[in-house]
Parts: structure tokens; C-alpha cells; sequence
């Protein structure tokens, strides 16, 4: 058991230098002085060639030699299955191209960030240009002869191909479409139109993830352009954005990215500083963040409490009661932006953005066509125009940041959700009871016990066929969408 001990010493020491590089990366979009970039650049950099050395380290390949898998516990095998991996692919990875996509996809971040402000994509493209070329170089060297996409959706969802991805979307997309179509025919319910101050709103986000279990004693809240999550274990950190006429921006970006905080901390936390520490893909990540938001967040029954707190909050703010709170909520309406889209039209979102990354990998589409290909695409699926840069090519920090192979995911992560809000409504029958009163502790106990708390144990597509006792598909959310317009928009 020596070697196995050694390595785990080892592993240790790297996984907790990872974190200080997501620390660096959560400062950066956080509280960082705007005139850091190029020097956050270099420090990146830095941090990734220790990181990089690390993984691929040679003694790594002896320890892996000596150890007998079948010597040790499931949470042993599952390290050793991880770590493997990781060096393996690691090794595939030359040591300036890691540095150096690292130093610019730091920079690329403020560059992208001022041209979004300027709705100026040109000021941005030769920026994302060097990004995607590095990005290419990067899947030709980690597919070794396959398919460079592929290699890339490797980092977010391991076990999962392009192919695999496009062929459930193909199955997806003309029944999206078709309720699309329909929910749009029919009457909208009341818009928002008033004004919520920023600061109650920020209140209100961190009373609502502490509704759906979130530690504060071990995260915080914050704001940030693009919402995300960052950490694992007791350092989980959180953030959202306000906007002054539209509270359900905050609410709702609030308790996704809480699904992901939630889900890190929920990590049994013997396997702290271990590989199979954290979650195990980011489409297993998606579900956990997409059922707290969505089947959790956007239900009747929740809504229902939730409005009471707007009331307390707010005041009147021109919405009657919590039937027609519930409608507005979940309002589909036109609109620009990913994150702020309806459960109906989000994927097709994803899929827009997953065919057109696919594409600059492959070498098939261009920087300086990525415009046009974006607004085209847009108005053929969606049936209007972008009007600025910033609601289209440039709303998202994925690209400019390296993020290739990880919008697929997004989808991916409501299908799981899907089939784990079937198994759970099954398995509480009184869910819309608690969540009325907003008791949530239910459902994300629930999930915390089928899902969460196992980390890396087990691959991703078996985390979610052990939860749900079946193999994931599509067909439950597609359903459960189907239901939930249906009966809001009042069609069969």
C-alpha cells in the first residue's frame, strides 16, 4: 500500500494547488483591479506550468505501475481510474501550449469583457482567434489522431462524443420546436414592469440559498458579469448579477449557481484533496444546478412562497397573486440571451452554440466569419435578428475564457435532470406540500444522497442510472415540458 500512499500524498499537494488556480480565476472575475489582467496573465501561466509538471510527473507513471487496483476500495479504484487518466492525457499536452493557453485565456477574459461592453466584436476577434487556434492545437494533441471535439468535451463530460451529444439533440429538437410554436400562438401572461432595487435583490439571493441548503459558513455570494460557481469541499464560492427591472435574473442564476455550490459541498468529505473529491462532469454538475433552478425553483408550488417573499421584499409590484406570479416567472417570450432563457427555448440555446464550437474546432467556420454565422443561425432558429453584439456572438465568457466543449453539457445536464426530477417526485410523493411552504430539504436531501454526495465514485452516466434505477433519456424531460406548457399556456 506504500506506493498508493506516496501517490495520494502527491495527488494532494496537486489538487490543492488547483484550487488556488480557481481562486485566482473566481478573484479575477470578482474583485480584481481592472489594470491586473496581463499580470494575472503571467501569474496564471505560472501556476499551470507547476500544475502541468505535476501531472505529468514521471514518478506518477512508476506509482501507477506498482499499485494492484484490485487491492483497494471502491473510492481507491476510482482514484486510480481518475489519475490515470488525468496523466495520461496530461502527458498528450505539450508544457507551453498548457502555459500559454492558460496566460491568455486570462487576458482574453478583460479583452472580451470591454468589447462586450462596446457591443465591438471586432475589437475582440483576433483575441478569440488566438484562442481558438490554441484550442485547436490542444485537441489535435490530447486526440491523438481522433476527433480534437471530442478530446475537448473529455474536460467537461468524460465517456461522451459529439456524436453521441448530436444525435440526442436531433431527437430533441422537433419536439422543442413544435412547443415552441405553440406556447408562442398562445396569450402571454403579464411581464414584470417595475423597478427592484439591487441591494434587496442581492438579500433575497442569499436568503434563497440558504432556503435550498447552501453553507454560508463555507461559500459566499457574489456579483459577477456572467454567474458562475467556483471551489470544492469547504471553500465554495457563488456569484450572481442584478439587473434593476428584471429580479428574476438575480433569483434565478442565485439558486443554479447554488446546485453547484450545493453539490460540491455535499461531497463526502473523505475524499477531500482527492480526485474523486468533487463532481464528476459538468453534465451531472448541470442537472444538480438546472433541478434546483427549474423543476424545483420554477414549480407551481414554490412560486407560490416565493411570491409572498417578493411581497415582503418589494411591496405591490404589479403582479395580482401567486397563480399569475407562477405564469410570469415562467413566461416564454423572445429574447437574446442563454441564460435568461425559458425552459422551452434554453436548449435550443445550446445547440445553436454546440454546432457552431464544433465547427471552429474542426476548421470548418472562422473567427472572422463567427458573426455571421452566430446572426444567421440565430434568426433561422429563434426567427429575428440580433440587434447588438452583446445579445449575441458576445454574451457568453465560455469562448473567450477556453471553454471549448463545455455548452453541450448544458443540455446534457437537463436530460439528467429530467429523468432524477421523475424518480424523485416518485420516490416524495408530498414534494409540492414542502415546496409550498419553502422546504426544500426534501428534494435536495434527496439529491444530496443520490447524487452529490458520491463525488467521482462512479462514472457519469452511472451516477444518474443508479439514482433514477434505469438508464437516462431524453423522453422524461421532454415530458415533463410538454406537461408543464401545456397546462401554463393552456393547449393539449
Amino acid at each position: 500500500m506504500s506506493a498508493y500512499d506516496d501517490l495520494m500524498r502527491f495527488q494532494r499537494s496537486t489538487e490543492a494547488l488547483a484550487k488556488v488556480a480557481g481562486r485566482l480565476n473566481w478573484d479575477q472575475e470578482t474583485m480584481m483591479p481592472r489594470g491586473a489582467a496581463d499580470q494575472r496573465g503571467e501569474e496564471s501561466a505560472a501556476l499551470e506550468s507547476v500544475l502541468h509538471a505535476r501531472r505529468t510527473d514521471a514518478k506518477i507513471g512508476d506509482w501507477l505501475s506498482a499499485i494492484d487496483d484490485s487491492s483497494l476500495d471502491a473510492a481507491g479504484q476510482a482514484n486510480m481510474r481518475l489519475i490515470r487518466h488525468s496523466y495520461e492525457r496530461n502527458k498528450k499536452m505539450p508544457a507551453d501550449l498548457a502555459a500559454e493557453i492558460a496566460r491568455l485565456c486570462s487576458v482574453s477574459q478583460g479583452v472580451w469583457a470591454e468589447a462586450r461592453a462596446n457591443d465591438d466584436f471586432a475589437a475582440f476577434a483576433p483575441t478569440l482567434e488566438t484562442v481558438i487556434d490554441l484550442k485547436r492545437q490542444e485537441g489535435a494533441a490530447l486526440a491523438d489522431g481522433g476527433d480534437p471535439y471530442d478530446a475537448l468535451i473529455d474536460d467537461y463530460e468524460p465517456d461522451c462524443t459529439a456524436a453521441e451529444l448530436a444525435q440526442m439533440f436531433d431527437a430533441m429538437r422537433p419536439g422543442l420546436v413544435d412547443l415552441r410554436a405553440a406556447v408562442l400562438d398562445a396569450p402571454k401572461p403579464k411581464a414584470l414592469n417595475h423597478e427592484f432595487d439591487e441591494n434587496k435583490q442581492m438579500g433575497l439571493a442569499r436568503k434563497l440559498a440558504k432556503t435550498f441548503g447552501y453553507d454560508m459558513a463555507r461559500g459566499r455570494v457574489d456579483k459577477a458579469v456572467h454567474p458562475f460557481s467556483s471551489g470544492s469541499g469547504n471553500d465554495v464560492r457563488i456569484t450572481t448579477r442584478t439587473a434593476g427591472r428584471d429580479p428574476f435574473n438575480c433569483i434565478y442564476s442565485t439558486i443554479h449557481e447554488v446546485g453547484h455550490g450545493a453539490y460540491e459541498q455535499n461531497v463526502d468529505q473523505a475524499h477531500l484533496f482527492t480526485p474523486v473529491g468533487g463532481g464528476v462532469s459538468m453534465g451531472v454538475h448541470e442537472s444538480q444546478s438546472r433541478i434546483y433552478e427549474n423543476q424545483l425553483g420554477r414549480s407551481r408550488a414554490f412560486c407560490g412562497w416565493l411570491y409572498k417573499q417578493m411581497v415582503k421584499k418589494f411591496g405591490d409590484f404589479g403582479i395580482p397573486d401567486a397563480e399569475a406570479f407562477y405564469k410570469t416567472v415562467n413566461r416564454v417570450h423572445n429574447g437574446y440571451i442563454r441564460t435568461e432563457a425559458d425552459e422551452v427555448q434554453y436548449n435550443l440555446h445550446i445547440m445553436m452554440r454546440f454546432d457552431l464550437e464544433r465547427a471552429l474546432i474542426q476548421g470548418d467556420l472562422e473567427v472572422a466569419d463567427l458573426e455571421g454565422a452566430w446572426n444567421d443561425r440565430f434568426k433561422a432558429d429563434f426567427g429575428y435578428d440580433v440587434d447588438k453584439a452583446s445579445n449575441g456572438v458576445l454574451q457568453d465568457v465560455h469562448w473567450p475564457v477556453g471553454l471549448l466543449g463545455y455548452f453541450p453539457t448544458y443540455s446534457l445536464g437537463n436530460v439528467y435532470a429530467g429523468c432524477l426530477h421523475e424518480a424523485l417526485r416518485a420516490d416524495i410523493p408530498d414534494l409540492d406540500a414542502q415546496l409550498s411552504k419553502g422546504d426544500t430539504s426534501g428534494a435536495t436531501t434527496w439529491l444530496r444522497d443520490k447524487v452529490q454526495v458520491h463525488g467521482g465514485l462512479m462514472r457519469p452516466r452511472e451516477v444518474i442510472a443508479q439514482a433514477i434505477g434505469g438508464e437516462p433519456s431524453e423522453a422524461p424531460l421532454m415530458a415533463y415540458l410538454k406537461a408543464k406548457f401545456s397546462d401554463l399556456y393552456g393547449f393539449s
